[in-house]
C-alpha cells in the first residue's frame, strides 16, 4: 500500500513532536512515525528534566541560539498549556580556590550568550541558600528550572493533532530514498506500507544515523559519527536537603555529578559518564561508591545508604572522549543535494529546553525554496 504526506516526521521525543506541532501549526499535512509503542521512550523519558538558562556553551552555537531563544518560549508555552514547571534556580559551585576561575569564566561566558541574569555569591551567601551545600563561592543562575518532561510532551502531542497531524506509533522506517522533490519511505510494523512524503524530518535522536544510513540517497560524508554517553542516575531516599539544582563545575565530559529536583522535591543526582558501545539501560550499582565521592565534594554530609538506583539515559554525541563538545548538527535540504529531507544529529542537553526553538528552525528550513537542476 502506498500513502502519501505533505511532511513526515520520524521520532515522537520531545523534539519530533515540537517540530511536528511546529509544521503542523504554519498549516502542513504532518504524520509523527514512531518505532516504538508509545511517545518518549528513548532520551526524552532519561534525562534531568531541567530547564537550562544558556550558561555553558560557545557564544554563536546552536546550543546557545536554540537554548537561550527556547528557555523563554519553554516556559511561556508551560504557563500557557497547564504544563507543570518551576524556575527553582540552579547554583554553580566552587569547591576549592582552584575553581573560582572557572565560575568567573562562566559568568563572562553567559554574559556573552545574553544570560545577564547570574548572581556572584560568597561562601555565606550560598548557605543561605542551600545550608547543606559545601563551597567557597558560586554562581546563581535564577532562570534554571525544572518541567515535567512527559507532561510537556503530551501537551505538544495535544497541540500538533489539534492542527491536524497524526501519530502512528509501532511504525519504523526500514528503508527508503530521497528524490528531488520527495522522499519515499518504507514503513514496517503490522501494517507495513510505502510513504511518500513531500518533506521529511529524521527526529530519531539515538538512531538518526541508523535511519539516515537506511536512505538511498543520504550522502555518507554527512552522516556524522555516533557516540554513545552513559549516564547514571541515583536517588536520594528521604526527604531533600535542596530546594534549588546543584552544579558543581563541570569536568571534560559533561556538566558533572550534579543535584537535580522533580517537581515533587525529591533529588536525584547524575548523570556521570560511561561510553558504550551499544544502547544499553542497565544499572550497575558498583557504580555507587564512585558517586558518594562525587557527591562529597559539595554535600559532605551524604549518607551512602541514601543513595538509591534511579535510571540511566544515553546521550547521542557526535564528539568523543577527549574531543572538544560537539555543537548541535541540523543537516537540512542543501546537505542533502535540494532535497526536503531535514536531519537532526547529536541533539543532546540541552535539547528539551531548546526544543521549541529547534523546531521553528526546522520549519525555517523547510520553507526555504528548493532548486530545480
Amino acid at each position: 500500500m502506498t500513502e502519501h504526506i505533505d511532511c513526515a516526521v520520524i521520532g515522537a521525543g520531545v523534539i519530533g513532536l515540537a517540530v511536528a506541532r511546529a509544521l503542523a501549526r504554519s498549516g502542513r499535512e504532518v504524520i509523527v512515525l514512531e518505532s516504538e509503542g508509545t511517545i518518549g521512550t528513548g532520551i526524552s523519558s532519561r534525562n534531568s528534566e531541567v530547564i537550562h538558562a544558556g550558561i555553558y556553551y560557545p557564544t554563536g552555537s546552536l546550543k546557545t541560539r536554540f537554548c537561550v531563544a527556547g528557555r523563554e518560549l519553554l516556559y511561556r508555552f508551560c504557563a500557557l498549556n497547564s504544563v507543570e514547571h518551576r524556575p527553582v534556580g540552579k547554583l554553580i559551585v566552587a569547591t576549592s580556590l582552584a575553581e573560582i576561575p572557572v565560575l568567573e569564566k562562566y559568568q563572562a561566558q553567559a554574559l556573552a550568550n545574553g544570560v545577564t541574569d547570574l548572581q556572584r555569591l560568597t561562601c555565606a551567601e550560598a548557605a543561605r541558600l542551600e545550608p547543606d551545600v559545601r563551597c567557597v563561592a558560586a554562581l546563581f543562575s535564577p532562570s534554571s528550572g525544572i518541567v515535567d518532561s512527559h507532561g510537556l510532551m503530551l501537551a505538544y502531542l495535544a497541540d500538533l493533532e489539534a492542527h491536524g497531524a497524526l501519530l502512528a506509533l509501532n511504525s519504523p522506517v526500514t528503508g527508503g530514498s530521497l528524490h528531488l522533490r520527495e522522499i519515499v519511505l518504507q514503513v514496517g510494523g503490522a501494517a507495513p506500507m510505502e510513504l511518500r512524503a513531500a518533506c521529511v524530518v529524521n527526529c530519531a535522536g539515538l538512531d538518526a544515523q541508523l535511519v539516515s544510513g537506511r536512505l538511498a540517497g543520504v550522502p555518507a560524508m554527512t552522516i556524522p559519527q555516533r557516540f554513545l554517553a552513559k549516564g547514571y542516575y541515583f536517588s536520594l531516599s528521604g526527604q531533600s536537603p535542596f530546594t534549588h539544582l546543584v552544579y558543581p563545575v563541570a569536568n571534560s565530559a559533561g556538566l558533572g555529578t550534579h543535584v537535580t529536583l522533580d517537581l515533587h522535591g525529591n533529588a536525584r543526582f547524575g548523570p556521570d559518564v560511561q561510553w558504550i558501545a551499544n544502547i544499553d539501560y542497565s544499572f550497575d550499582e558498583g557504580r555507587r561508591q564512585q558517586f558518594a565521592e562525587a557527591i562529597r565534594l559539595y554535600y559532605p554530609q551524604l549518607d551512602d545508604a541514601r543513595l538509591q538506583p534511579a535510571y540511566t539515559g544515553i546521550r547521542p554525541k557526535i564528539s568523543t572522549a577527549g574531543q572538544p563538545a560537539a555543537d548541535f548538527c541540523i543537516r537540512g535540504p542543501a546537505d542533502h543535494n535540494d532535497c526536503p529531507y531535514v536531519v537532526l544529529y547529536g541533539i543532546e542537553s540541552p535539547g528539551l529546553t531548546a526544543s521549541l526553538a529547534i523546531a521553528e528552525h526546522v520549519a525555517t528550513l523547510l520553507r526555504q525554496p528548493v532548486h530545480s537542476y
